[in-house]
């Protein structure tokens, strides 16, 4: 098969490529960084250089291939997230038209069921709509949980302040996700003939904050971590002297508050709450706890 892949080389995207072409699937993979061709070329893989949002450019990287993989970044642009990550699903689905490709499969997250109050995710539901509305092709969207990863980003504030937490509770319970079961998924679906849309999460653990302060706690050698329910305000002003825009300051926040009234994670739990991924949290502490201590 010939497949064409975005994300560059992310931490699901690389994993993605190695395992298609360890398939035997001739692979594109779609970066706007230059820098990244060769990295991209030793992995076995070509290099198509340019913008999601280019519809041009994505019809002419799409031409002839037998399925595409589409995410979205987090944040396109330096203002207007959402109607640029839209716009870019707008691009996306312009050329999968536009180049005869029949077979599309996209990462998506918990929440995108929603179309307010999730922050950043708003614009992952909007370009699942566009994408579902393509006459002639078969859409399947992997709504992922929140990376397992994502709690790397908490270590520097263990480490100075011993504080780790969001503007939720600590009895929240979350749906999380490690790349690894992600790429897996996604390797299987783009190898896969398609029936129509298709909506799949892929979850592989669930737990709550106080949990997984307690898990990551006792692999550091610090018992006594738990986890703080910050204000909205608080987060505010912590990202902000961290030098990330009012806009995305509000965008995060507000997902937050979506987790925090349960918009997020309501359609997974109305859906069974099932967890289909491999990696457990358990496996991850032993990740964070050499992540934790190559940062001294």
């Amino acid at each position: 098969m010939k497949i064409t892949t975005t994300g560059s080389l992310g931490n699901v995207a690389k994993p993605l490529v190695k395992k298609l072409i360890a398939a035997g699937h001739e692979v594109t993979v779609i970066t706007t960084q230059a820098d990244r061709q060769a990295e991209i070329e030793v992995l076995g893989a070509k290099a198509a250089v340019g913008s999601i949002s280019d519809a041009t450019f994505l019809t002419e990287a799409f031409k002839g291939s037998d399925a595409v993989y589409i995410m979205m970044p987090p944040s396109i642009g330096s203002a207007n997230f959402i109607q640029n990550i839209a716009d870019a699903g707008e691009a996306c689905a312009e050329a999968i038209k536009a180049s005869g490709v029949t077979r599309a499969v996209m990462l998506s997250s918990v929440g995108a069921d929603a179309d307010s109050g999730t922050g950043p995710i708003q614009g992952t539901h909007r370009v699942e709509q566009i994408l579902q509305k393509l006459d002639g092709v078969d859409v399947t969207v992997l709504r992922s949980g929140f990376f397992y990863i994502n709690f790397l980003r908490d270590i520097p504030l263990i480490k100075s302040r011993g504080i780790f937490g969001n503007n939720y509770s600590g009895d929240v319970q979350l749906a999380l996700t490690h790349p690894e079961d992600l790429s897996l998924s996604i390797a299987e679906e783009l190898q896969a003939k398609g029936n129509g849309v298709k909506v799949k999460y892929i979850v592989s653990d669930i737990s709550t904050g106080n949990q997984i302060a307690a898990m990551f706690g006792s692999a550091i050698g610090k018992p006594e971590l738990t986890w703080a329910s910050i204000s909205d305000e608080q987060l505010k002003q912590g990202m902000l002297s961290a030098g990330l825009s009012p806009e995305l300051v509000d965008l995060i926040t507000e997902m937050g508050q979506g987790v925090r009234a349960g918009i997020v994670t309501r359609d997974f739990f109305a859906k069974g709450g099932k967890t289909v991924g491999h990696v457990k949290l358990e496996q991850f502490a032993e990740e964070f706890k050499t992540a934790y201590q190559i940062s001294f």
